[in-house]
């Protein structure tokens, strides 16, 4: 039964395919999130199974202000993997060929925080979510975001033996290119975790996962429910309401880069030298991978262009 009323052809198919993939070891988190949405949209229009066009319309239902954002392509990867299954059982179904939608890759400049920016966001999710868990668990995973430049996914993985107390370490299991990595951080940023911790352990003493950050659901985060949240946030708080482009979750990390770069420049650091212990704190792969964030910034283009005019000058005879 769903809601009291039995269920559709296609709830029940969706309840089965996502049977079907836990019990073949996938987590199905995203998917299961995602999907009741699209069954909703095919019985709102009378579907009998997938299409290509119904599959289209109802991800690029997704975005803000019409942009297309990462949230239409996941819904299509979704769609296709149910698409999949149901072709098995009907033949009339369509599966949404890959690179219907794909995830845009032009270039565009990173959007940097202000400590101002950065406040504000915080200040919105203590402010504005609701229950009381919600509120904390954002405001301190947008803190760490700012202060440690981790990537979006490594935050919603760690777990809380990843958090070493004492050494103030976090341990980043397995990120991006299949490296682990200690991250220290600074320590107000531990006490700020510190006091995470004790309330998200007042508040919900029972979690099913042992994450360090906990949903309402007793859970790990998901990351397009995170996405989603931050878009909220920032359009809430009027965050980069004037920029060319909207803030995204990413551009925490992007802000963390660019402003440790400043920060080496303004204090006539050796910056060649120490880009590579940077690149590693990271997780980048290489630091030609860091290098990008000279270029990514205006400011920190124009002040490496200084620096090397300078040193030019001082090389002539």
């Amino acid at each position: 039964m769903a809601g009291g009323h039995p269920m559709t052809a296609l709830q029940q198919a969706l309840a089965d395919y996502l049977r079907l993939r836990r019990s073949l070891g996938h987590e199905m988190a995203e998917a299961a999130w995602l999907l009741p949405g699209f069954v909703a949209y095919l019985d709102s229009q009378n579907a009998q199974t997938v299409t290509i066009r119904a599959a289209l319309a109802w991800a690029q239902q997704a975005g803000d202000g019409g942009r297309m954002t990462t949230i239409g392509p996941r819904r299509m990867t979704a769609a296709r993997g149910f698409a999949r299954y149901l072709a098995g059982i009907d033949p009339a179904t369509e599966v949404p060929p890959l690179g219907l939608l794909p995830h845009r890759q032009r270039w565009r400049p990173p959007f940097v925080y202000s400590p101002g920016d950065i406040a504000k966001v915080m200040g919105q999710a203590r402010d504005s979510l609701r229950p009381a868990l919600r509120a904390a668990t954002y405001e301190t995973l947008l803190g760490l975001l700012a202060a440690s430049g981790l990537r979006i996914g490594e935050a919603i993985k760690l777990d809380r033996a990843d958090i070493d107390w004492h050494e103030g370490i976090l341990l980043i299991r397995e990120s991006k290119f299949g490296k682990s990595r200690l991250v220290p951080l600074h320590p107000s940023t531990m006490q700020a975790l510190g006091r995470y911790s004790q309330v998200r352990d007042d508040l919900q003493p029972r979690p099913i996962d042992p994450s360090f950050f906990i949903s309402g659901t007793r859970k790990r985060l998901i990351y397009a429910v995170a996405s989603e949240t931050f878009r909220h946030l920032i359009t809430e708080a009027r965050v980069g309401a004037d920029a060319p482009w909207p803030p995204r979750l990413h551009d925490l990390r992007h802000t963390f880069a660019v402003r440790t770069l400043l920060g080496w420049y303004r204090t006539q650091e050796d910056v060649q030298a120490k880009i590579p212990a940077l690149s590693t704190y990271l997780g980048h792969r290489e630091p030609r991978s860091t290098y990008w964030y000279l270029s990514a910034a205006p400011e920190l283009l124009a002040l490496a262009a200084a620096r090397q005019e300078a040193a030019h000058r001082e090389a002539r005879p």
